[in-house]
């Protein structure tokens, strides 16, 4: 299951989704909302789809089907709402229970998550389709996995002998699928993985800029809002049409580094909202019109989303989800 929640983790969805149904890459697409969801329909994407997220109110769950999603029920009360949208269309429904093995997001307790496959099996409308976890410290944290794995597998034990075991069982995410191998079950939902993003990895996205201002300031001439940056010498400062209004965030004021000609060129001044300066001084070949790599390589040099993410006291997932719509995306290469 190939996750695009969150724009594809702001490489783009539809791009993303597209390409991996004509590669045969993923078997189903994994999305947060019934939102995400139609507008992958609405681009022509078939692949099953599954909305991770808790669908509410009654009319989520009605677009949900309405669009041939895949819904979650992390509860009787679900159970519930889809059954009468199932009996209001019509139409046969497929579903996945969400199990909390210890995440403590959404999902029925292990317990509980048996009542409702309980119940659902008890319809005719209905179809469980999956069950599922999501693991919450794949990463370090060995132990936990193994105890949330556990609680997993004890209600697909129940389940089993009851007669009533759902033709897919899943659990890994990115960090499960490769850290973890009890955690590969009948599907894996990898996401920083997919898009390169966890190490190892070769990162999918580039984020490119061009310089479109160039100005030669005076030693103690000061660069944006507050004066946060101030040349210690006569500086070329180059001006990017990007800024925090497309995702490249404000707390890399005066500590990133943007690739031009090859070359590390540091951020000065605040980010503003639409725009952001940097020093080009030792890039004495810089033009108008030059590419300016925010995230990605040019020649040697490299600026990973991990390095921005650094930065800002995050993680690589929000450096790329954050990236706003209104930045275009293009795909190249095997993706095009």
């Amino acid at each position: 299951m190939f996750v695009v929640k969150a724009n594809a983790y702001g490489h783009g969805a539809e791009l993303c989704a597209l390409a991996a149904e004509k590669s045969r890459a993923a078997d189903w697409l994994g999305v947060s909302s019934v939102e995400e969801g139609v507008a992958l329909r609405d681009a022509g994407v078939r692949l099953p789809i599954l909305t991770l997220g808790s669908l509410y109110p009654f009319e989520s769950v009605l677009a949900a089907v309405a669009y041939d999603l895949t819904p979650i029920v992390a509860s009787l009360e679900s159970a519930k709402r889809l059954v009468e949208v199932a009996l209001k269309l019509k139409r046969r429904v497929d579903c996945h229970v969400k199990v909390d093995t210890g995440m403590g997001r959404i999902g029925a307790g292990p317990e509980a998550a048996l009542s409702v496959v309980r119940r659902l099996s008890q319809e005719k409308v209905v179809r469980v389709q999956g069950l599922y976890t999501h693991l919450a410290g794949a990463e370090d944290d060995a132990a936990f996995t193994a105890e949330q794995l556990r609680r997993l597998r004890r209600v697909v034990s129940a389940l089993e002998r009851e007669g009533l075991r759902p033709p897919l069982v899943h659990a890994a995410n990115s960090a499960g699928a490769l850290k973890r191998p009890a955690s590969r079950l009948d599907l894996v939902r990898p996401g920083l993985a997919v898009y390169g993003l966890y190490p190892g990895f070769s990162p999918a996205l580039t984020l490119k800029s061009k310089i479109v201002f160039l100005k030669t300031v005076p030693k103690g001439a000061l660069i944006s809002y507050g004066g946060t940056w101030r040349a210690r010498r006569v500086a070329r400062i180059a001006t990017l049409p990007i800024g925090y209004g497309d995702g490249y965030a404000r707390a890399l004021s005066n500590r990133a580094d943007v690739l031009v000609d090859g070359r590390r060129c540091r951020v000065v001044g605040r980010v503003t909202m639409d725009q952001t300066m940097i020093d080009v001084t030792n890039v004495p070949r810089a033009r108008v019109g030059d590419d300016a790599v925010l995230i990605g390589a040019q020649g040697r040099e490299r600026v990973e989303a991990a390095e921005l993410a650094r930065l800002c006291g995050t993680i690589p997932y929000e450096t790329a989800a954050g990236l706003s719509a209104r930045v275009p995306r293009l795909a190249v290469g095997g993706a095009a």
